[in-house]
C-alpha cells in the first residue's frame, strides 16, 4: 500500500478545496451532513468514504464545520505529527471567529483546558510527565483484586434474581466504582455520579449541568488531598515535582475519570454482548483458543469505545487524504472508521488476534496513558462475571438491542440476560461456579471410628439395649495424625492465578 502524501505544500500546490459556500470554510450548511443528526454514524462514515475519500467535510452542533478523518494511515499521521496537528482549538478558526457559542454541547471537549492532551511542548512532557508519574505508582496486582472484589460486589445485587441487564447494573458501574477508588473518593460513588457521568459525553442539552456535578466531586477530592495527601492518585498529582496548580490538578482527574470511565464501560459491554451472540467466540474463549484480554482486543478493533475524539487543529496549510487542510482547520480523530479501513481490514470477519494496531486507544504523543486501567478492569470484570455466570445466556433476539450513538461514542442502551440463580458469595473468596466440596469426616485410619451414640455423633439406627461383648483388641499406641502437605500447584495455574489477580 502506498501512503497518502501529507507533507505540508504552498498554497498554489494543494489540490481543489470544497466548492464555494461549503460550510467545512464558509457559514452555510452547503449539503453537508451533521453527524449529530446521523441515525447510524458508521453507515454514514461508509458513504463519506466513497464520496470524499480518507478525509471528509462534515457539520457539528450549529452547522460548525469540522473534517472528519476515516483513513487508518490518515489517522496514524495526523496524531503522529505535532509540528502540523495539535489539540490547542484557541487556534480553531470557528472559535476566533465566534462560530462556536460558549454552551455548545461539545465545548466540554472543545474548549481547551490545562491539561497534557491539550498542550505541547515542554508543557507537554511535565503535564502528562505528572499524570505518567502518578498513574505508574498503581500496583496493578492489588488493582486487579480490587476489580475481583467490586465485581462480587456488583454481582451480588442481582445474583439471586435469575435475570439482569448487564449495562445498567454491571458495565456502567464497576468502572465508574474502580475509578472512584483509584482517583481516592471511593465514597463519592453513586448512581447519580454514573448518570453524570453518562450524560455529560453525549452532548445532549444537560451534558453542561452534567459536567458540573463531576467537577463539583472533583474539587472537593482536589481540596481535600491538598490539605491530606494519601496513597491515591490525586494525592500524587498534587505532590508530584511537576508542581500542578488546583485547577490543573482537578482537570487532569476529570480527563482520567471521563476517559478511563466511558472507554472501559463501552468495551465491558462490547465485548459481553460478542461473548452472548457469537457462539464461536464464546466457545474459543471456552476451549481455551483465545484469552479474556485477547477477547478484549479483538473488540477493540470491531468496536472501538469511542467513535471519535475531540479534536485537532491545523497548525499550518497542509493536505491530508487528498483533501486541502487550511490552518486553523479542525479535524476529528475517528477509531472506528480508521480501524475497518478496507485498505487494513479488506476482511473484516478475519481474526485480528495478536494484533494491537487498532486505534482505540489513539496513538503519538497524545495516547491514552490510562489504556492499562481500562484493559486490567475489562479483563478481570468479563472473567470473573462469566466465571460466577457460567450460564448467562441473551435475553431476548439480538434484533432487538437497542444503541444510542453520539459522536463521540456509541452505546448499548440495555443488554438483557437470564441465568440459574445463585446465591451471594463472599467478595473476598476467589470466583468460581463449582460446588462447595463435602465435609470429609475427622475419622482417619488407626483411629477408632466414632460409634453411633457417642456425642455429637448422629444415630441413623437405635442403640442396642444390651450388646453381646466383643473381643477387646490389643491397644496399639495412636500416632498424631499429620496433615498432608497441600500439593504444589503446576506453573500454568500458578501462572493462570497471577494474570488474574487472585
Amino acid at each position: 500500500m502506498t501512503p497518502e502524501s501529507h507533507a505540508p505544500t504552498s498554497t498554489d500546490d494543494l489540490p481543489p478545496g470544497p466548492p464555494p459556500g461549503c460550510p467545512a470554510h464558509g457559514l452555510g450548511p452547503g449539503g453537508l451532513h451533521r453527524l449529530h443528526e446521523a441515525e447510524d454514524l458508521g453507515a454514514l462514515y461508509e458513504q463519506l468514504r466513497d464520496q470524499h475519500g480518507p478525509v471528509a467535510p462534515v457539520l457539528l452542533h450549529d452547522d460548525v464545520p469540522m473534517w472528519i478523518v476515516l483513513g487508518h494511515g490518515e489517522n496514524l499521521h495526523m496524531v503522529r505529527s505535532p509540528s502540523q496537528f495539535c489539540r490547542d482549538s484557541r487556534i480553531w478558526t470557528p472559535l476566533r471567529e465566534g462560530l462556536v457559542k460558549p454552551d455548545h454541547p461539545l465545548m466540554p471537549h472543545i474548549a481547551w483546558q490545562p491539561i497534557a492532551s491539550h498542550a505541547e511542548g515542554d508543557e507537554h512532557k511535565r503535564l502528562r510527565g505528572a499524570v505518567m508519574g502518578a498513574i505508574s505508582t498503581i500496583d496493578f496486582r492489588s488493582l486487579r483484586r480490587y476489580i475481583n472484589r467490586s465485581t462480587q460486589v456488583i454481582v451480588n445485587r442481582f445474583c439471586e434474581a435469575g435475570e439482569a441487564d448487564l449495562v445498567g447494573q454491571f458495565t456502567e458501574h464497576l468502572p465508574m466504582a474502580v475509578m472512584c477508588e483509584i482517583l481516592g473518593m471511593p465514597d463519592e460513588y453513586s448512581d447519580r455520579l454514573v448518570e453524570a457521568a453518562r450524560d455529560a459525553l453525549k452532548g445532549t442539552d444537560t451534558s453542561l449541568a452534567s459536567h458540573s456535578f463531576v467537577m463539583d466531586a472533583l474539587s472537593r477530592l482536589t481540596a481535600i488531598r491538598r490539605a491530606r495527601p494519601e496513597e491515591d492518585l490525586a494525592s500524587y498529582l498534587i505532590t508530584h515535582p511537576a508542581r500542578l496548580s488546583d485547577d490543573e490538578v482537578r482537570e487532569h482527574l476529570r480527563l482520567v475519570l471521563f476517559a478511563a470511565y466511558e472507554a472501559t464501560t463501552n468495551l465491558l459491554s462490547n465485548v459481553l454482548l460478542t461473548v452472548l451472540i457469537d457462539p464461536r467466540f464464546r466457545a474459543q474463549l471456552n476451549g481455551g483458543q483465545m484469552t479474556v484480554p485477547e477477547a478484549v482486543e479483538q473488540s477493540l478493533w470491531n468496536e472501538p469505545p469511542f467513535s471519535t475524539v475531540f479534536a485537532y487543529f491545523a497548525k499550518q496549510e497542509t493536505e491530508l487524504g487528498g483533501q486541502r487542510i487550511r490552518r486553523g482547520d479542525g479535524l476529528l480523530f475517528a477509531p472506528l472508521p480508521a480501524n475497518v479501513d478496507p485498505r487494513v481490514r479488506p476482511d473484516l470477519k478475519a481474526s485480528m488476534q495478536g494484533n494491537r494496531s487498532h486505534l482505540a486507544f489513539g496513538g503519538g504523543p497524545h495516547e491514552c496513558p490510562g489504556q492499562d486501567i481500562g484493559r486490567s478492569i475489562a479483563d478481570v470484570g468479563v472473567d470473573a462475571l462469566l466465571m460466577r455466570l457460567p450460564d448467562v445466556e441473551l435475553d431476548c433476539d439480538k434484533e432487538e438491542l437497542r444503541w444510542t450513538a453520539s459522536i463521540a461514542s456509541r452505546h448499548l442502551v440495555e443488554l438483557p440476560v437470564q441465568f440459574a440463580p445463585r446465591p451471594p458469595q463472599d467478595v473476598q473468596e476467589v470466583p468460581n461456579h463449582k460446588p462447595v466440596a463435602a465435609q470429609r469426616s475427622d475419622w482417619q485410619i488407626g483411629i477408632t471410628q466414632p460409634q453411633a451414640g457417642a456425642p455429637g455423633v448422629a444415630q441413623s439406627q437405635p442403640v442396642a439395649a444390651q450388646p453381646q461383648p466383643q473381643p477387646q483388641p490389643v491397644p496399639v499406641p495412636v500416632q498424631p495424625a499429620v496433615a498432608e502437605a497441600p500439593r504444589r500447584r503446576g506453573v500454568w495455574q500458578r501462572l493462570l492465578s497471577w494474570w488474574r489477580g487472585y
